[in-house]
Parts: C-alpha cells; structure tokens; sequence
C-alpha cells in the first residue's frame, strides 16, 4: 500500500460506509436531489477525506485535529440519517444499520484519537 492511511481499518470502514451511503441516496426522492442528497454524501465522504489528509505526513496533533473534523461529519451523517427517517425517506431498517455502522465507526475514531 503506498500511503499509510490505506493501512488504518477505521478509513477502510469509513470508506465502506461511504459507499453504502452513496448507494442509500440513489433512492431518495427527486425533491431532495438538491437538500439532502448531497448533504449526507458530503458528509460520509469528509469522514473517509479527513481521515486520509490527517494521518499523511501530519503530526500526531494534527491527525488528532483531523479525526476531530472526521469524527464531527461521522455525527452529521447519522444527523442526516434522522432527517431522513423522520421525512419516510428511508426505512427503519436502513436507518438502523447504518446508524449502528455509523456509532461503531465514531467509537474506532474516537479509539484512534485518543492513541495519539
């Protein structure tokens, strides 16, 4: 692997949610094409992004700074996940695995972080 963030299972699974959340919003409705849609993609993909840009060459003070900043769009997702529900955009089912995934990703961060 050529860059060390490759390596982290937290940016693995971060970036495997990413994907789950990209493939999530392709069923959201056209009205929220411009809300909502890109708002919860942005978010999931800031997780895996900070991740990355935190531990390439960076002090442990500032990849902490940066799982910070990851850590905070881990919570926007499930925020987003919520508006989602609330607005019978997706299924309980959805909203609980991916809430779940989310919470078990925030906990790695959080475990990463406080290594450093």
């Amino acid at each position: 692997m050529a860059f060390k963030f490759e390596s982290l299972q937290v940016w693995q699974k971060a970036l495997d949610l990413g994907e789950d959340v990209n493939q999530l919003t392709k069923s959201f409705p056209k009205d929220e094409l411009y809300v909502l849609t890109p708002q919860i993609k942005r978010a999931a993909d800031s997780v895996v992004l900070n991740i990355a840009e935190g531990c390439t060459g960076q002090s442990n003070a500032v990849f902490k700074v940066f799982l910070n900043y990851s850590l905070r769009s881990g919570i926007e997702v499930v925020s987003c996940l919520f508006i989602a529900k609330k607005r019978k955009i997706i299924n309980e089912d959805n909203f609980v695995k991916l809430y779940n995934e989310y919470q078990s990703l925030t906990k790695m961060i959080t475990a990463l972080r406080n290594t450093l």
